[in-house]
């Protein structure tokens, strides 16, 4: 049995194992199986790889597509400009971290928005956060980043608060931040809701609710938007091509 897993904690908000099972249903692979690998400390990784020495390849999400580096033995260079992680391939006990995080959102965000992208907010830093940046700059889109607390040239939610020129100039808001998830479907990050309006675009990387309450608040302002749902089938699908690449 090829086996294949995602690690994360929590994952009950996960769809990958849903995806990959009907995945290889669909394509007749009854000699594969995904598990879902749920642990709350990143060394616990270790003991998954020891046990479990069938695996192939893992997928990563919160809160360990950066705390894993260390526990690879190499990275794909793509994935290491990026500096976060969320496919693993194993081939003869060498882990090797790939991102197709990356793939998946620049895909996903040209064919929503083609060749007229406006500038973006980009809500969070975490490692979500780190594949939408190397995107942004590889299609030459102006972002900023915004955070909870200052960090170097970082917006806060305050900042936007007090000036209303960082909404007005950059349209675009995408959220890499794991809030409004369910079953905390009711958490968004802490935007001015009165600066939005019919120009703004949502772009929330959130899947689980199909609507986020961002998302919903974008949308009775007349703004449109997107969630995560493709870009988590396109990332998928590019692990499996990593995973069965010769």
């Amino acid at each position: 049995m090829r086996k294949f897993g995602l690690i994360g904690f929590p994952l009950g908000h996960s769809f990958s194992k849903k995806y990959f099972t009907e995945k290889f249903a669909r394509e007749n692979r009854s000699d594969c199986g995904f598990e879902l690998y749920e642990f709350p400390h990143v060394e616990n990784f270790r003991a998954v790889i020891e046990q479990e020495k069938e695996l192939e390849g893992l997928s990563v999400t919160i809160p360990y597509k950066e705390q894993i580096i260390p526990y690879l033995d190499a990275l794909d260079p793509a994935c290491e400009r990026i500096g976060a992680v969320n496919c693993i391939r194993i081939r003869e006990g060498k882990k090797t971290g790939f991102n197709t995080d990356y793939l998946g959102f620049k895909q996903s965000l040209t064919t929503w928005l083609g060749d007229t992208i406006p500038n973006a907010l980009v809500l969070g830093t975490g490692g979500a956060s780190k594949a939408v940046q190397q995107a942004l700059r590889d299609l030459n889109v102006s972002f900023l980043l915004v955070s909870r607390s200052k960090q170097g040239e970082q917006l806060t939610y305050q900042d936007l608060k007090e000036n209303t020129t960082w909404m007005q100039d950059y349209p675009l808001l995408i959220n890499a931040t794991p809030l409004g998830t369910f079953p905390q479907v009711e958490g968004m990050p802490e935007l001015p809701l009165e600066q939005m309006d019919n120009r703004h675009l949502v772009y929330d990387l959130v899947y689980n609710p199909a609507r986020t309450r961002l998302m919903q608040e974008c949308v009775s302002r007349g703004g449109r938007v997107k969630n995560g749902q493709d870009m988590l089938e396109l990332q998928a699908e590019a692990a499996w091509k990593i995973w069965n690449k010769a």
